[in-house]
């Protein structure tokens, strides 16, 4: 065999060049766009230029390991405003899947979705409604769901008529350093396992963080969860959640809500100026047929925050007068709901491997705790047995460990995409 044919054998054997497709704004820019995000190698790279992108149908990112990139969440602008096809903004299936530098606005549906992935990375991304709080707008910015291996990094979402940055149904997640502002829910982690929620900052949003599981759910029952180093203040917004959904009981003022989880550990947060209340968290009270789910919350260790003066106005909602009938006003800085199953009233608390642990927190001079009784003792609403003494949360927690994240093979944990 001469030596032409080898080197013939040799260049066939070498992995083809990741490709860079350049797109600019432009009539032409949706179709070029669309057509770069099908016909995409894995390892490719499609770049947007500086500029706003008219935008009209949904768009869909199916293949592995392909990296959309602009030149600035405020730079690089897909505007979806009068959108006709589809629901999402970006929808993306295809596995180890990075988003960085661009924006998705006004929506019809969802801003940027990831579904049944492993592997996708929000970096320095933006999502938004522009129009501010409507509940026409659609429900989640950045919304990973049914996912693995995910990365939401230097994020913005803003105007979510649910929840601006929500990650469901997934594990193995780190969000950090971002900004959620003017959504009903800032920063949501739903029926989700292994995650760490830190450096984040939630403001002007109706809650700040949520923290909970739902039932009838494929996967439910989520657990590890670390929060911390965020600050959630002044979410006030009223709540603005299409009737029915269920962020639309979250009472306007509402720091971070934990509901019906287990082994989450909330520290080094800054919590001020929330008019309801500053960390509330409790059970599910809904009826539900889910045989599997697990109604209340376990091990929640709440520990090292920082307190700012709130609960001096609870929303007038449902939920909002609840908390001020019962517990007062100014509301203290943690509430616990205290409803409880049956076996646990009549074994008189918490089985001691699911009790929770409220400790060395800066109060600011503000009362610390309430244990609100919502239900009142054995279902008796009338017969309320508040308590203000956190003592009775003396679960021997020990911290969680850190969530792990790789994408495309690599730890991004403690370093960047």
């Amino acid at each position: 065999m001469n030596r032409m044919i080898l080197w013939g054998f040799a260049l066939m054997a070498l992995p083809a060049q990741a490709a860079i497709i350049d797109i600019s704004p432009g009539p032409d820019a949706e179709e070029m766009l669309q057509e770069a995000l099908i016909l995409a190698e894995p390892g490719d790279e499609i770049v947007l230029a500086a500029g706003t992108y008219q935008i009209r149908n949904q768009l869909s990112l199916a293949v592995d390991d392909v990296t959309l990139r602009g030149a600035g969440m405020d730079t690089s602008i897909l505007s979806f405003k009068g959108q006709t096809g589809g629901s999402e903004g970006l929808i993306v299936t295809g596995d180890g899947a990075i988003l960085k530098d661009f924006a998705v606005e006004d929506t019809k549906g969802d801003g940027i979705k990831s579904k049944g992935v492993d592997g996708i990375a929000m970096i320095r991304v933006r999502a938004e409604w522009t129009g501010g709080p409507d509940p026409e707008n659609g429900a989640y910015g950045l919304y990973p769901v049914q996912s693995k291996n995910v990365l939401i990094d230097g994020a913005v979402a803003i105007a979510a008529s649910d929840a601006g940055i929500y990650v469901g149904q997934s594990e193995n997640i780190i969000v950090r350093n971002s900004r959620g502002e003017f959504n009903v829910a800032g920063l949501e982690i739903e029926n989700s396992n292994y995650a760490d929620v830190h450096d984040n900052h939630l403001e002007n949003n109706t809650g700040g963080i949520l923290i909970f599981d739902l039932p009838d759910l494929p996967q439910k029952n989520g657990h590890n969860v670390r929060v911390f180093d965020n600050v959630s203040i002044n979410n006030n917004t009223g709540n603005f959640a299409p009737e029915g959904n269920i962020v639309a009981i979250v009472p306007a003022g509402t720091g971070m809500l934990i509901m019906a989880t287990a082994d989450v550990e909330v520290f080094g947060n800054r919590f001020e100026n929330n008019d309801t209340v500053n960390v509330i968290f409790g059970s599910f009270v809904e009826e539900t047929d889910d045989d599997d789910y697990i109604t209340h919350p376990r091990r929640v260790h709440i520990h090292d925050n920082t307190f700012g003066p709130s609960g001096t106005n609870p929303d007038d909602s449902e939920f909002g007068n609840v908390i001020r009938e019962i517990v007062g006003v100014p509301v203290p800085n943690i509430v616990y709901d205290g409803v409880m199953t049956l076996t646990q009233y009549l074994t008189f608390g918490m089985k001691r491997d699911e009790r929770h642990s409220i400790h060395s927190n800066d109060h600011g001079g503000q009362e610390p705790y309430a244990n609100a009784d919502f239900m009142g003792y054995f279902g008796l609403t009338w017969l309320h047995g508040v308590t203000n003494d956190p003592t009775e949360h003396k679960g021997d927690l020990q911290p969680l460990p850190p969530a792990r994240v790789v994408i495309r093979g690599k730890d991004v944990s403690k370093t960047e995409l």
